[in-house]
């Protein structure tokens, strides 16, 4: 080989090599390239979720240390907790959540197919057999059946099922069973209040459920217990449709007591009939009758249409082709508290027309009947109204006919006349001793003064209607309503409800404590120990006597004298009529 071609050679393979070199080179440098480029993402990364994490730290520390949650001022619900518990007045239980178990099964697990199916459906007698055969024969984790308490679980799983395990669930319960169920109410099983105080106060108990304390109610269970007895006894007795009972504390306007017959166990709602879970007292209206001429007397006392002195000629009333008739007929002339205590139809409508339709209307409004009762509870009914307020309407109403009210709005109304003349709300949130709400003026004292006169003289009087609620010593005071029942359109001859609205004591100053009770009866029985009577002087009226009787130590009223005479300013405006008794078979209006 020459040295040409020797040097040509060289010369070429330095040529390669550096393309080599180049091609090598190139290639380093988009490997290095490369890795840049995936560090800077994976650094990227690394700082947004360095940036999220540290986020969501400093959001948990801010509300663990400065958010106030479980110090008292927030909700914060405690564990397995989702109500506070309902309490009465004195922190009796009235609702409480407390943990059960529900029950499931895994059929993947089990053995003996057949004996799993035999046990349990022996030991849960509850659990619908569709329901465990159709979880038998599944392929996965399957819910059975809850509400087990602590003892049922533990005997179940006492047994050794395999497959059966348990999860804790919590559930409202109540222990008094059927006792103030109307007025508690119930809730649902996620825990919303459905009925009662359970729902108008769902908000505030769910939210005092995070601060581990009751929420307080205006009831008394003594005295609950008291009226649901004597309530229940009497409807039993008569045989009645249903019945209503309440009592509240006039000056503050508490509910210390509310009772709807017939009844149902808010702890399985669903297992009552429909008629017994309504609640009489707030979601039923009712034409009172007679009890209505307490607003009557009031509005005449007040306006300055009537005095005690006024007289009225009860021996016939025709208002166009209608008359207006007393069961008991009085003649002549009577005054206006002989009007109250025989209970006149006529002697009423008469003072109602002489007042007018426009001064009637005026007091009723303000004695709060033309509205729902004002308390929290959402059931409480809107009275039926007349559509015009002509002579007749004006008649009949002012003795307790063409207008329907909730016996809430009786306990109201009664309450603002006889607690020194201020309407008060009802309520059923516990009031703080000492005090009392101030109401809106709906008549003088001087007026409040009369009434009660007139209440306690309808007790005391031999002719009044009222003497069947005298309880020794506590100066009741009372009037009865004997309503016609409107069966098919027209007034039963035959069917009534029955009232008493009583006051106790009536003695003492006006802000002396003071309280009211109702009973109502529909459709009470005429017993032969009644003469064959079904008037409200002969049910209603005993009825309340002895609810009065139990419960004025519980409420701190003490006994004077054993006898107490009606006021003498009354009294002496009532001439005696020399016919006993004659307003206790009152069938129209008594």
């Amino acid at each position: 080989m020459s040295e040409t071609e020797l040097g040509g050679y060289a010369l070429g393979g330095r040529g390669l090599g550096r393309i080599v070199w180049a091609l090598e080179t190139a290639f380093k440098k988009a490997k290095a390239e490369a890795q840049d480029d995936t560090r800077i993402r994976i650094f990227i990364l690394l700082v947004l979720f360095g940036t999220a994490f540290g986020c969501l730290a400093l959001g948990a520390t801010h509300s663990a240390l400065f958010s106030g949650a479980g110090r008292g001022n927030g909700y914060t619900p405690a564990v397995g907790v989702a109500r506070a518990d309902l309490t009465d007045r004195n922190g009796q239980l009235l609702a409480v959540d407390l943990t059960h178990y529900g029950v499931y099964i895994d059929p993947r697990e089990i053995w003996d197919t057949a004996e799993t199916q035999r046990v349990l459906g022996a030991a849960l007698p509850g659990l619908q057999p569709a329901r465990l055969d159709k979880a038998l024969r599944s392929d996965r984790r399957e819910y059975l059946l809850g509400g087990l308490t602590p003892d049922e679980k533990a005997r179940l799983q006492d047994m050794g099922l395999p497959g059966v395990s348990f999860e804790e669930e919590e559930r409202r319960v109540y222990p008094l069973g059927l006792s103030g169920s109307h007025v508690i109410g119930f809730t649902d099983k996620g825990g919303a209040g459905l009925a009662g105080m359970e729902m108008a106060f769902d908000d505030q108990i769910r939210k005092q459920a995070g601060q581990g304390t009751g929420f307080a109610t205006s009831l008394d269970l003594r005295v609950q217990a008291a009226l649901e007895d004597e309530l229940e006894k009497t409807a039993v007795k008569f045989g009645v449709q249903d019945a209503v009972g309440i009592v509240t504390n006039i000056h503050t306007g508490e509910v210390l007591a509310l009772s709807s017959w017939p009844t149902y166990d808010p702890n399985a709602p669903g297992a009552s009939p429909a008629y017994n879970m309504v609640d009489r007292a707030a979601a039923s209206v009712y034409e009172p009758g007679s009890v209505f001429k307490v607003f009557s007397m009031a509005m005449a006392l007040d306006s300055g249409a009537a005095t005690l002195n006024s007289t009225y000629n009860v021996e016939s009333l025709q208002i166009g082709k209608r008359t207006i008739h007393d069961f008991h007929a009085v003649h002549g002339a009577i005054t206006l508290p002989e009007v109250f205590i025989h209970s006149s139809n006529i002697g009423t409508a008469k003072m109602a027309l002489q007042a007018g339709a426009p001064t009637l209307t005026r007091y009723f409004k303000a004695f709060g009947l033309f509205a729902p009762a004002k308390i929290e509870l959402n059931e409480a009914a809107r009275p039926l109204l007349p559509r015009t307020w002509n002579e007749g309407t004006v008649a009949s109403t002012s003795f307790g006919q063409s207008i329907s009210v909730s016996p809430l709005n009786l306990a109201q109304g009664m309450g603002g006349i006889l607690n020194g003349g201020e309407l008060v709300p009802l309520t059923l949130k516990k009031v703080d001793p000492g005090q009392r709400p101030k109401g809106v003026r709906i008549v003088s004292e001087d007026t409040s003064r009369k009434m009660l006169d007139l209440m306690r003289l309808n007790v005391t009087a031999k002719e009044g209607s009222g003497g069947k609620a005298d309880a020794p010593g506590l100066s009741v005071g009372g009037k009865t309503g004997t309503a016609q029942l409107v069966i098919g359109g027209k007034y039963s001859k035959d069917r009534v409800l029955a009232s008493f609205a009583a006051v106790f004591p009536t003695e003492g100053p006006l802000d002396a404590e003071r309280y009211f009770v109702l009973i109502m009866l529909k459709d009470p029985k005429r017993l032969p120990e009644t003469y064959g009577f079904a008037t409200a002087g002969w049910n209603a009226a005993p009825a309340a006597g002895r609810v009065i009787d139990r419960i004025a130590p519980f409420v701190g009223v003490r006994r004077t004298s054993p006898a107490l005479a009606a006021p003498t300013t009354v009294a002496a405006a009532a001439k005696p009529s020399g016919d006993e008794g004659s307003a206790a078979i009152d069938e129209t209006g008594q």
